[in-house]
């Protein structure tokens, strides 16, 4: 990630690579976590990816997807909350006092519902849904990557479910 962003300084590039550079910067573990192939070695080196690669930009680093989750799944709040607070200079407000924060997650809730399904009715309170609305599409468009940043098309035995619209309507379907 300091690597990309060191590039992207030295080089002049435009600001906006950071969300979609076609390249990133890997050693032999980073490579195989993401399932870039032919990649020997412990030194960092850049590699361009290929054009369907969900890799692309910050979003797409494991780092930034680690610090954005807890420690035991993803969190689609801190994850939209991380790209408004730092891409887009907009943080939210905080929850107003006495608002419940937990999501259930005690062992029978999480066999019940999906993340998705727990956040949508923390969202059926008003007070919740003007910050959530807002949050929460845009982590859910994350929600292919795991806690630690690998790709997946299932949460446990649930299809990932990466769509959503932000506020004004625009449609979201996965990071790209």
């Amino acid at each position: 990630t300091e690597m990309l962003f060191g590039a992207i300084v030295r080089e002049d590039r435009p600001i906006v690579e950071l969300l979609d550079s076609n390249y990133t910067f890997v050693d032999e573990r980073l490579a195989r976590h993401y399932g870039i192939k032919n990649i020997h070695g412990s030194h960092f080196r850049r590699v361009t990816l290929d054009p369907a690669s969900p890799r692309r930009g910050l979003l797409g680093h494991g780092s930034m997807l680690t610090v954005t989750s807890v420690a035991t799944r993803t969190s689609p709040v801190m994850r939209g909350k991380w790209i408004l607070e730092n891409l887009l200079g907009a943080p939210p407000p905080e929850p107003p006092p006495g608002v419940e924060t937990n999501l259930g997650e005690g062992e029978e809730i999480a066999k019940i519902t999906t993340l998705r399904q727990r956040l949508e009715a923390h969202r059926a309170s008003p007070v919740c849904a003007s910050c959530h609305n807002i949050m929460d599409p845009m982590g859910f468009a994350l929600e292919n990557y795991d806690l630690i940043g690998a790709w997946r098309e299932k949460d446990g035995p649930a299809p990932i479910d990466s769509t959503g619209k932000l506020a004004d309507g625009t449609p979201l379907a996965g990071p790209a």
